[in-house]
């Protein structure tokens, strides 16, 4: 079995939880594109087989969220995990609507973006959340990052609370988005809530929850994304290249061909139209990538 499952994580497991959870199920070696923090919950897509040789292709994507920020306090990991470290009251015209969307869209855009101590970011061989549970500090360099598209889905004044999707690019840290837009408010705030629900080309829609591939194992071919369904969501459908039995038989075996075609990645097929896997072109000559 090979391709790609899209999991709707639920709160509170990690992602190698869910990772392990399918590799029980499946009996195949399983990774993933990206992982989710445990409070995070939403689209976990996972690699499967030899669609694990998939992920060089897949790590890039950018990424949509549904985000809860909750205003007026801070915490140490910058989400509803740590520890409160600072309180302050929140002025009621920091909470009008208008306000807020035109805070929001002063984050349209590319950016340099510091990410939180408590990260997976490493610096001179050790994660960074290694050195902010030891009180030790190190500079964290900030990164470019960009912000598509920012919308405001819901004001929440009792709670002091705000709702937002927030469509960005890879490498993006949701939590320093929280607190970044809370101090252009003028207070102080944390991520509350994140739901991930686009990952590329991957929609939350098209998943399935662990519990419910557990109940009956036989959603797992339904909703499998095979390697050649997955190439041509990515790829234009016209990116077929057919091999006879000789070239496939040299193909096969690492040799490079070649190739009247343009640079770029492309189906394999044999005689028969049997998908045989991915290939690249460059230069002239196609090479294998993938073969299933």
């Amino acid at each position: 079995m090979d391709g790609v499952i899209l999991i709707n994580k639920e709160k509170g497991c990690t992602s190698h939880d869910v990772v392990n959870k399918v590799k029980h199920i499946t009996n195949e070696k399983v990774g993933h594109t990206g992982t989710l923090d445990p409070n995070a919950t939403g689209l976990l897509p996972l690699l499967i087989g030899k669609g694990t040789k998939l992920s060089y292709y897949l790590i890039n994507h950018d990424k949509e969220y549904k985000v809860t920020l909750k205003l007026g306090m801070k915490t140490d990991t910058a989400d509803e995990e740590g520890i409160v470290i600072e309180k302050q009251e929140v002025d009621s015209k920091i909470l009008r609507e208008e306000n807020i969307e035109n805070i929001l869209n002063s984050f349209l855009g590319k950016q340099m973006q510091t990410p939180p101590k408590y990260s997976a970011i490493k610096i001179n061989g050790k994660k960074l959340y290694e050195y902010a549970r030891k009180n030790i500090e190190v500079e964290i360099k900030p990164r470019q990052i960009e912000i598509y598209n920012i919308h405001l889905n819901k004001v929440d004044t009792k709670e002091e609370q705000i709702q937002f999707t927030v469509q960005c690019s890879k490498g993006t840290y949701i939590r320093s988005l929280c607190e970044d837009i809370a101090k252009s408010l003028g207070t102080i705030g944390y991520m509350k809530e994140l739901n991930r629900t686009k990952v590329g080309i991957f929609n939350i829609e098209d998943s399935i929850t662990i519990k419910e591939l557990e109940k009956n194992e036989d959603n797992l071919t339904k909703y499998l994304i095979t390697i050649e369904d997955l190439f041509y969501r990515i790829y234009n459908e016209e990116n077929k290249i057919t091999l006879n039995k000789k070239q496939l038989e040299l193909y096969l075996n690492g040799v490079k061909l070649s190739s009247k075609n343009k640079d770029g990645m492309y189906g394999i097929y044999d005689e028969n139209y049997i998908f045989i896997g991915i290939g690249s072109v460059q230069k002239g000559l196609l090479k294998r990538e993938v073969c299933i």
